[in-house]
């Protein structure tokens, strides 16, 4: 099952991140420590499945999931997931996969059943407690950024340290790239303020007007970013925020990019399939 969860693929790229684990006491040492990939497997099955931490049958995942969420608690304080997608999106780039010059960002509520941090009262759910996911995905829709803040909080508000959470990705020779040349908005956005802070970052703002009519054409690509969400939110421990550590929630959020990452990459693997003897 830690197979079916965790493809040879990731384990690949994520087994050099992960920082060892504690050295083994001689005397009374203890049950053996779940491997890596078991604990990665049971994170992956909540982020998919939804269930809480408590209900991860370990006959299947092969641990609990209670360790499964302590291994994501540390991995989360090392910053394992930031550095699993700054890679992905270095390889995207260095596959011709990945292009920033058209770049969207958008935010997409959540309810949140739990209190904890970044959580508010949502515009758009009769005041009750909700998370806002903010994203900024490139010309595929591949996310490059995200973040997760209360869900009372206006999407304007974010688009600067979004921007700036963007890593810088390598990839090719050269500099790396960590900002697009052209951004689209839809009207959440519409502040003039915010134009000339992009301008002044040599980006160019394509953002909705407020009370002018829909047809600007900008919908051709700023659709994208909400399709990125629909690929998000099918993972369903997303769809509904239940950590009260709004870390733990992001580090579930990054871990979802990272895997749409890796299956952009996956896509364009050609397959090589050997050919069958022929018959006498």
């Amino acid at each position: 099952m830690a197979a079916d969860l965790v493809p040879d693929e990731l384990w690949e790229r994520i087994a050099p991140l992960l920082p060892p684990g504690p050295a083994r006491r001689h005397r009374h040492p203890g049950r053996l420590r779940v491997s890596d990939r078991v604990a990665l497997a049971g994170i992956v099955y909540v982020l998919r499945k939804g269930v809480a931490w408590r209900d991860v049958p370990a006959q299947v995942v092969g641990c609990s999931g209670v360790t499964s969420w302590r291994r994501l608690r540390d991995w989360t304080e090392a910053g394992v997931w930031s550095a699993l997608h700054r890679t992905l999106l270095a390889e995207l780039r260095g596959a011709g996969l990945l292009e920033m010059d058209d770049c969207a960002i958008d935010g997409s509520h959540v309810r949140a059943l739990k209190r904890g941090d970044h959580v508010g009262p949502s515009p758009v759910d009769r005041g009750r407690p909700g998370s806002k996911h903010h994203v900024i995905v490139d010309r595929h829709g591949t996310p490059l950024a995200v973040s997760v803040t209360g869900g009372n909080r206006h999407d304007v508000t974010q688009l600067i340290p979004l921007l700036d959470a963007v890593p810088p990705v390598r990839g090719l020779r050269g500099r790396p790239r960590n900002r697009p040349k052209r951004l689209f908005a839809d009207r959440g956005y519409d502040y003039d303020k915010y134009r000339r802070l992009l301008w002044k970052r040599g980006i160019k703002p394509l953002i909705a007007r407020r009370g002018v009519v829909h047809g600007s054409g900008l919908g051709k690509t700023r659709w994208l970013v909400e399709r990125t969400f629909a690929w998000l939110h099918q993972f369903k421990r997303l769809r509904t925020r239940y950590e009260r550590r709004a870390d733990l929630h992001q580090a579930l959020l990054e871990l979802a990019c990272c895997i749409l990452c890796l299956r952009r990459i996956l896509k364009q693997v050609p397959v090589t399939t050997t050919a069958s003897p022929a018959r006498r």
